[in-house]
């Protein structure tokens, strides 16, 4: 099960996940960003993954065609900043 919360106060668009981002909620996902980013064309957009606990395929390449479209990914942890860094391409 995944939660998906979107936040449209000041400042970027936030879309907050809790849960599992795999299976059916991948789609789900995608759709709430899409919708998100057509109703607010200009705003930039960050998703918060601090609170996912698992990523299975579909979602990680959801993650980087997001990722690749500008949105900011945000996350804690040792294992989603690992996850981060390979889908952004960063080794920091």
């Amino acid at each position: 099960m995944l939660r998906i919360t979107i936040h449209e106060a000041d400042g970027p668009l936030r879309l907050e996940l809790e849960g599992r981002l795999a299976g059916a909620w991948v789609c789900e996902l995608e759709q709430c960003w899409r919708t998100a980013k057509a109703s607010h064309p200009n705003r930039k957009c960050s998703v918060d993954l601090t609170s996912v606990t698992f990523i299975d395929q579909a979602g990680w390449y959801l993650l980087q065609l997001m990722h690749l479209d500008g949105v900011s990914l945000v996350a804690s942890g040792l294992m989603l900043q690992d996850i981060l860094d390979y889908i952004t391409g960063s080794t920091d």
